[in-house]
Parts: structure tokens; sequence; C-alpha cells
């Protein structure tokens, strides 16, 4: 969620300072950057959402020129701003909401695009709960919640983005990048094209909301025994229904074929409550695959409406991913504020050293 202090905003002040001083200077032009270093990645990614959060509040606030706080994010990285995107519900052009952005990697002078870099990063920003117009992602993100989020305007305003960029580069040099609402965004535009197009986008998602009961269940089971008893025998419910909805659960088989080679990083906080849903679905995943694999594939949801003749996927059945679990937490700090900082952009920007991540990678073999 972004800031509208000004000092948040600053990258000078609030950016990734291990990568700023590495030259003993601040200044983007000698920026250093290890293309081939996972951390270098996610830092830029993060950063460059970021920067998107506050070209709309550059927009909001009337910060043009020398005032706007928003280029160095991207700039300092080589970057340049080519397109916005921008939501098309609004009567009065005046009044439209930056959501996205897509920019382009332009090295130094005399050097060459690093091959592990990308040439586009196209990024969406998430909820702005401070923003005089907050009702707008407000009612996005609960379409989020009932799983209409690729039927929204905004949705289709990035698949159209991304379409019109990739029929002119190579998918290799693309990069998708989003925290929140945005990673959600992020997520339906590459699960989308990977099932339907072929094409494999690097995806980096920074707190994806997934709607999911697990938190609840998390609080009321506090015991792992139980909590792996009841998930156990939920997976042979749905194996069950799914032998009944036999349609149904050969088509995500075969979903899931085509989605198998697309492994999106996804960065969660495990004291997030907005992506804890995602923790649990890979590491139950990850028990029960052995003995009830098909019911991985599966959701009660999905087949319910698939039962009232109505095909839906939920976008957290993935296949394949990189999930990156976070576990830094302020002991000095009550449940309320641990939950809300576990949510924030700015963790992802911080090296390794001052974070404890744990990575996991999850296919569907």
């Amino acid at each position: 969620m972004a800031s509208n202090v000004d000092l948040a905003d600053r990258f000078d002040i609030s950016g990734p300072t291990h990568i700023m001083s590495r030259s003993g200077v601040r200044r983007s032009s000698t920026m250093m950057i290890d293309w081939n270093n996972e951390e270098d990645r996610r830092c830029v990614a993060a950063c460059v959402v970021k920067g998107t959060y506050i070209l709309e509040n550059d927009r909001t606030m009337c910060r043009v020129h020398a005032e706007a706080l928003a280029p160095p994010w991207w700039e300092s990285f080589h970057f340049r701003l080519v397109d916005v995107l921008k939501e098309e519900a609004f009567r009065r052009k005046c009044d439209k909401l930056i959501f996205g952005a897509i920019y382009e990697h332009v090295p130094p002078a005399g050097g060459r695009r690093h091959p592990s870099a990308p040439q586009y990063i196209v990024a969406f920003r998430g909820t702005m709960l401070p923003h005089p117009k907050a009702i707008h992602d407000v009612v996005l993100d609960l379409k989020i919640i009932a799983n209409t989020l690729p039927d929204s305007k905004r949705s289709q305003r990035a698949h159209r983005a991304v379409d019109t960029l990739l029929a002119t580069i190579d998918s290799s040099a693309v990069w998708l990048a989003g925290h929140s609402l945005g990673a959600s965004l992020a997520l339906e535009v590459g699960r989308t094209m990977m099932a339907e197009r072929g094409i494999s986008l690097s995806t980096f998602l920074f707190n994806p909301p997934h709607v999911s009961s697990a938190p609840a269940i998390n609080k009321i089971l506090p015991c792992e025994g139980l909590r792996k008893e009841l998930y156990a025998k939920s997976a042979l419910v749905k194996a069950g229904l799914g032998m009944v909805l036999s349609p149904h659960r050969k088509k995500m088989e075969g979903l899931f074929e085509r989605l198998s080679s697309w492994a999106p990083n996804l960065y969660v906080h495990d004291r997030d409550i907005i992506c804890q849903g995602f923790i649990d679905y890979f590491e139950q995943r990850q028990q029960l695959e052995e003995r009830c694999k098909s019911a991985t594939t599966l959701s009660y949801r999905d087949m319910l409406f698939s039962a009232l003749g109505k095909e839906k996927e939920r976008p957290h059945l993935l296949p394949s991913a990189t999930l990156w679990k976070n576990s830094t937490m302020d002991r000095g700090a009550n449940l309320i504020q641990q939950s809300l900082a576990a949510h924030e952009l700015q963790q992802w920007w911080k090296p390794d050293a001052d974070l404890r991540l744990i990575a996991t990678c999850y296919s569907f073999a």
C-alpha cells in the first residue's frame, strides 16, 4: 500500500540503500546491478512497482518535472517510462487513475543490456487506501474475492498492453511485476498468456492476495496434526467429487499441464493474512501429492460452478512456482501492526541479510 508521506516516496531516503552504497554515491548513472543475482532482480522489480504507486501520487498531487518523486524509482536502474496504464471507468480524461506502467531498460551510454536483464517491465500497483478515489481499487479487491477480476476493465487494459508489447519483441525480455491487487493483475495476465498462448513470462508477485479459509483454520486448529488430518480428508473429498465431475477434473488436469512450465515468483510473508493462503496451498499440496495428486488441481468453488454449468478456475491453482517466504517480525509490534507491516512492499527491496527468506520451488510432475 502506498504512502502519501514524501519521505516514504523519496528514493534517496527509502530506496535500497545496499545497492546505492556499492559505488559510494547515490546517482542513478552509477548504480551497479548484478542481473544474475536473485536479490538484485527482486529489489529492482519491487522498486519499479513502488515507482508505479508514486506515479499516481504525483498525478494526484500535481507533482511534475523536478517535483515529481516517481522517476528515480526506475531511472536509478536505467529504465525509462514508455507508457502508463490508466483506469478506463472515469468519464473525465484528467481523472483517470494510473494503475500500471511499462518501463524500458536503457543501459548507460556505450553499454549493452545484460542477458539476464529485462528489456521491459510491466508493473502494476496495488490498492491505495489513502487515495481520494480508493473506492475504485476496493471494488477490484472485491472482484478478487468473487473471482471476477478477469472481467474488469482494468484487467482487460492490462491484457491489451502486454499483447501489444509482445507483438514486437521476444517474450523472454519482458517481466511482469505487481504488489497486492497489482500482483493479482500480473498473475492473471501471466497465467492467461501461458494457458492460452504458451508464452512464459518472468513474473514477480509481491504479497499476492489469496482468498482462503486457511488463516481461520490455523486459528481454530492450532495443532498441526489436526490441520494435516483435516486437509487430508478434504483432499479425499475433492478427489471423490472430481471423479463425479470428470469433465471438470480432466479440464483442470489439462490446464495444469499447459501451465506447468511457467513458474512465477511469489513473495509472501507468513504473517500477512492477505497472501497466507498461498503458503498453505503449496505446503498442503506438497504433503498430499503422493497420496491424492488429483485433488491438487481442484477447488470446491470451481467444482460448484462446474456443477451449475459455469466453468471458472481459481487463480491460485498453480502447478509450478517459486515461493519466497519472509518470516521477519517486529517483536515490539502488536498483531495488527505486524500484519500491516507484513503486507508492505518496502520489505522486498531490502537485502537478503535483513530478511528471513526461505525459497521453495514447487512443480507439478
